[in-house]
Formats: structure tokens, C-alpha cells, sequence
């Protein structure tokens, strides 16, 4: 995670043009959230995603960052907490966009993380949803590297609890570091995370 939050740091740092008021609250959203003020950039991505009712972004960032921050906590409750106000997020960023396959890939893991906090309760309850939001999302965007990565750790990740073979993951591990190549974010703000993941992923794949 802390990766993901340095790479987006140095991406947002290099748009140094940004002219309108939504894209500098944008730029100061991100770099409280580098700096490790999750809360205060949660409120300025709140106050965006409200004033800015075309844009998806500001509710995206809510969501992804209330669900990174879940997988680190142990304390159920806060879990809880965090994943309900991810989903709220998420819903109202969908709205806005219903078809972006980058939301489907944040629904899938809000979902995976409802799993991990406590499997026994939530597996059954969650996995189907969680296969289903990244089947969406390969239908909308097969060429995106996050939808790639994100479906097939996922799909490697059942097999692993059921005992599969999961060699055959390797080779889409291998594809979205392809992918990663020549993806080109649609603006400094858009989704672009997951290379090092699916590197580190590509390299300990057996």
C-alpha cells in the first residue's frame, strides 16, 4: 500500500498546471492522504464529491481509501465502520458513473475485504458478489491492467482456499504488468496503482 500511495504522490506532484479550484483541492486531498492525514483528506474529498456532483473521483478516494486502510486494522468494529463508509462512497460514486470499471475493481475489494476480516462469517456471503463485480469489469474494460490483476488475485486467491492449482494465474499476473506498460491514466487524478503489486505477484508466482 505504501508503494501505491508513493507512486500516486509523484504523479499527482508532476501536474503542476492544475488551474481549477477542483483540481487543486484534488492535489491537496492527495498529498494530506501521502502524508499520512487519511482523515483530513477524507474530508476534502467529502467537500469535493459533494460540490463537484459530475465527478467520480472524490467518492472514489473516500471509498479506496477507507478500504486500504481496513485490510491494516484488527479491530473489528473500526472495520466495520471503515467498510460501510467505503460501500456509502462507492454507491453514491456509481451514480454518478455506472459503467466504470475502475469502481467495479473498488467494489471487489471492499468485498474481499469483508472476507478477509472475518472469513467464516462473511466467505459465502461475499465471494459470489466479489466474482461477479470483476466479470463486470472484464466485460467493460478487458485491457485494463487494474481489472486484470485485480480478477485474477482474486480467482487465485479461491482456488488457494479450495486447494487448486493456481500456476494458471501466473500468466494473467504476467499480462497486467504488460498491460501496466502502456496504460495511460485519462488525468493525473485517475486510477493508475497496481504495477508493483502485480510485479511482486509475477515474481513469487510458482
Amino acid at each position: 500500500m505504501t508503494k501505491i500511495i508513493t507512486f500516486i504522490a509523484i504523479l499527482i506532484c508532476s501536474y503542476v498546471s492544475a488551474q481549477t479550484t477542483y483540481e487543486t483541492e484534488m492535489t491537496t486531498a492527495i498529498s494530506l492522504w501521502t502524508e499520512g492525514k487519511n482523515a483530513d483528506a477524507v474530508v476534502v474529498f467529502e467537500k469535493l464529491a459533494a460540490s463537484e456532483t459530475k465527478e467520480w473521483l472524490p467518492n472514489y478516494y473516500v471509498a479506496f481509501i477507507n478500504a486500504l486502510y481496513s485490510f491494516e486494522t484488527k479491530d473489528k468494529v473500526q472495520v466495520k465502520l471503515m467498510l460501510e463508509k467505503a460501500q456509502k462512497a462507492l454507491d453514491l460514486a456509481f451514480e454518478k458513473e455506472s459503467q466504470n470499471a475502475e469502481l467495479y475493481v473498488l467494489q471487489g475489494i471492499i468485498y474481499t475485504a469483508w472476507i478477509v476480516s472475518d472469513p467464516m462469517t462473511n466467505g459465502m456471503k461475499y465471494s459470489g458478489l466479489a466474482n461477479n463485480v470483476y466479470v463486470k469489469a472484464e466485460k467493460l474494460a478487458p485491457e485494463n491492467p487494474r481489472v486484470v490483476l485485480s480478477k485474477a488475485e482474486f480467482d487465485k486467491g479461491s482456488a488457494e482456499y479450495f486447494g487448486e492449482d493456481t500456476t494458471v494465474f501466473c500468466s494473467k499476473f504476467k499480462k497486467s504488468v504488460e498491460l501496466f506498460s502502456t496504460f495511460k491514466p485519462t488525468s493525473p487524478f485517475h486510477p493508475n496503482w497496481g504495477l508493483d503489486r502485480a510485479i511482486d505477484l509475477v515474481e513469487n508466482c510458482k
